[in-house]
């Protein structure tokens, strides 16, 4: 087993800024698979819903953030909010996610959401319970943010929201030692990763890890040269990588070095998005 004593730097040890605010990263599903999803009626009726709940989403004043993108060669809806507080989140469940989910669900099922922030409370993980909404919630552990959370240019950034588990050989202490080394190393080997957070995944042995690059090259350096290709043998050989969901102009190399890398990812284009004046410390501040 390895020597899990590694004294972590200043950097991973700074208190996060993300304050109340909780972000969720989800993936919706048609009920009826259809071969051509973008083009069938499926597609377009699910759009229409979530555009219906995006803009009821930008008109309330607890949605800082909010996303909707068709997911690439999947038949998929890739859906980001960050909420203000834990009040809001529910407020927005009570009404707007109420008043559209029977729609909704006529041409549409949820698939994994990655709930995170400094904490989650049992209101949170009920409300999403009760809408048949299967979330991974995660608590931050250590981490770091660059350029005194600046956001990167949103049209050229890359967020990267994944989920690791343990496998019965592995724990959660090597799991959280071996994420620990990525973020020691990352912080000077790769200048473009400027986010980099570790939430340990409630009542699991498992984390969430969330990741921002300022470009797609330096998250291809990161794939091929960098911290992922130096310290994914070692998170292999306890873990394994349930979700992974890039946000961002993904290249096609870097769809390549992440099947090479067995990563079970969903990619997705910008859609339709709104970001409150100002930003989010989740995502970064204008």
């Amino acid at each position: 087993m390895t020597e899990l004593k590694d004294e972590l730097p200043v950097y991973l040890q700074q208190p996060s800024k993300l304050g109340q605010e909780i972000s969720v990263t989800g993936k919706w599903v048609p009920t009826i698979k259809s071969g051509l999803f973008r083009k069938s009626a499926e597609s377009q009726e699910m759009l229409r819903e979530w555009e219906a709940i995006h803009q009821g989403a930008r008109n309330h004043k607890g949605i800082l953030s909010t996303e909707i993108n068709h997911a690439i060669r999947q038949e998929a809806l890739l859906v980001h909010h960050i909420f203000r507080d834990a009040d809001s989140l529910l407020d927005h469940f009570n009404t707007t996610a109420t008043e559209h989910m029977a729609s909704l669900a006529a041409v549409a099922k949820p698939d994994m959401h990655l709930i995170r922030g400094l904490k989650i409370s049992d209101k949170i993980r009920d409300t999403f319970s009760s809408k048949n909404v299967t979330g991974n919630f995660g608590e931050y552990l250590f981490g770091y943010v660059k350029n005194d959370y600046q956001r990167p240019d949103p049209e050229k950034s890359i967020e990267v929201t994944a989920k690791w588990t343990c496998k019965d050989n592995g724990t959660i202490e090597e799991l959280i030692y071996w994420w620990q080394r990525v973020g020691k190393d990352a912080f000077d080997l790769e200048k473009g990763l400027v986010r980099f957070e570790v939430y340990r995944v409630i009542g699991e042995n498992a984390l969430i890890i969330q990741e921002t690059f300022n470009t797609s090259d330096e998250l291809q350096f990161h794939l091929s040269k960098g911290t992922a290709e130096k310290y994914k043998k070692n998170i292999d050989k306890i873990a394994i990588p349930e979700n992974y969901f890039f946000r961002g102009p993904v290249s096609w190399m870097i769809r390549t070095y992440s099947k090479f890398l067995h990563l079970p990812a969903t990619y997705s284009s910008k859609g339709s998005h709104y970001t409150q004046a100002g930003g989010t410390m989740s995502e970064g501040t204008f």
